[in-house]
């Protein structure tokens, strides 16, 4: 009914042009993007520090240029196991290791919607290199799901991506030791400031900007357990950590919020021309 009614209001000259006008706008948006990244980033006294993580951002599967800056992580410090674990997948073709799994990775995935499912049914490929479990995460259960699964402590890469409770799901982490985190912090506060929402096991995001936590509160707590902040992604979504042992010299420090910190840019996220799949294994 509803798509019945959109191909109708289409049939308007008004609500037509209307958008058309969003769709230009949306182009606009997605040219400016590209150009800046492809042609102004190298000319900012911020970004052309070959330390910085943003210029090798690239998305297959990934939706802020994750996979390029995973790839450009694991080549600075090497890979060991090849393990993921992520929480928070969707429906499995668009996440941070979906494009992983491509390259011959195995892993884990743990999400509330059980979407995911059908994706790896579809693909018997993916079958024998992934574990899922659907449910719904909190800090007091996470450590159950992740020994149910049997995920490894060591393991080269975790992905956080729940929304609404990451800052007390990633404190349930704590017996795990990957090599390299990913997870989503709230960019609409600013750098310096140490926050996250109260926890509320049961609660889930409800779309407004009182979610997750500031990148300060993550930069403390990963400090905590031996991981330096090392950079986020342009779009202001995701921090990027690797555990001190590995670090060296290879990132840029310092290895805090406000060095890494990126706002909100995700208005200029380009939009893609085809719908995304999981890559055969190669």
């Amino acid at each position: 009914m509803r798509d019945r009614l959109r191909r109708l209001a289409r049939r308007i000259p008004l609500y037509r042009d209307v958008l058309e006008i969003r769709d230009q706008i949306r182009v606009l948006r997605t040219m400016e993007a590209l150009r800046y990244r492809d042609f102004e980033m190298e000319r900012s006294e911020r970004y052309r520090d070959p330390l910085r993580l943003h210029r090798h951002e690239h998305s297959v599967n990934s939706q802020n240029g994750e996979d390029g800056i995973i790839g450009e992580i694991f080549r600075r410090i090497g890979e060991t196991n090849r393990v993921f674990l992520e929480i928070g997948v969707g429906n499995g073709n668009q996440n941070n290791t979906a494009f992983l799994l491509s390259q011959g990775w195995t892993g884990y995935w743990i999400d509330g919607d059980p979407s995911f499912e059908a994706t790896v049914a579809a693909r018997p490929d993916l079958s024998a290199g992934l574990k899922g479990k659907v449910g719904f995460v909190t800090r007091e259960n996470i450590g159950a799901m992740v020994r149910e699964l049997g995920v490894p402590s060591e393991l080269d890469l975790l992905s956080l991506d729940v929304d609404q409770n990451t800052y007390y799901i990633l404190e349930g982490l704590d017996a795990l030791r990957p090599r390299v985190m990913i997870v989503e912090y709230n960019s609409l506060v600013p750098a310096a400031v140490d926050w996250k929402v109260s926890y509320d096991a049961r609660r889930m995001w409800d779309g407004s900007p009182n979610a997750g936590a500031s990148l300060k509160a993550l930069e403390r707590l990963g400090a905590s357990r031996g991981y330096c902040l090392v950079g986020c992604d342009f779009n202001g979504v995701n921090a990027f950590f690797v555990r001190d042992d590995h670090v060296g010299d290879r990132f840029l420090a310092p290895y805090t919020a406000e060095n890494h910190y990126e706002p909100s840019r995700l208005v200029y996220t380009p939009h893609r021309m085809f719908g995304q799949t999981i890559l055969e294994r190669a």
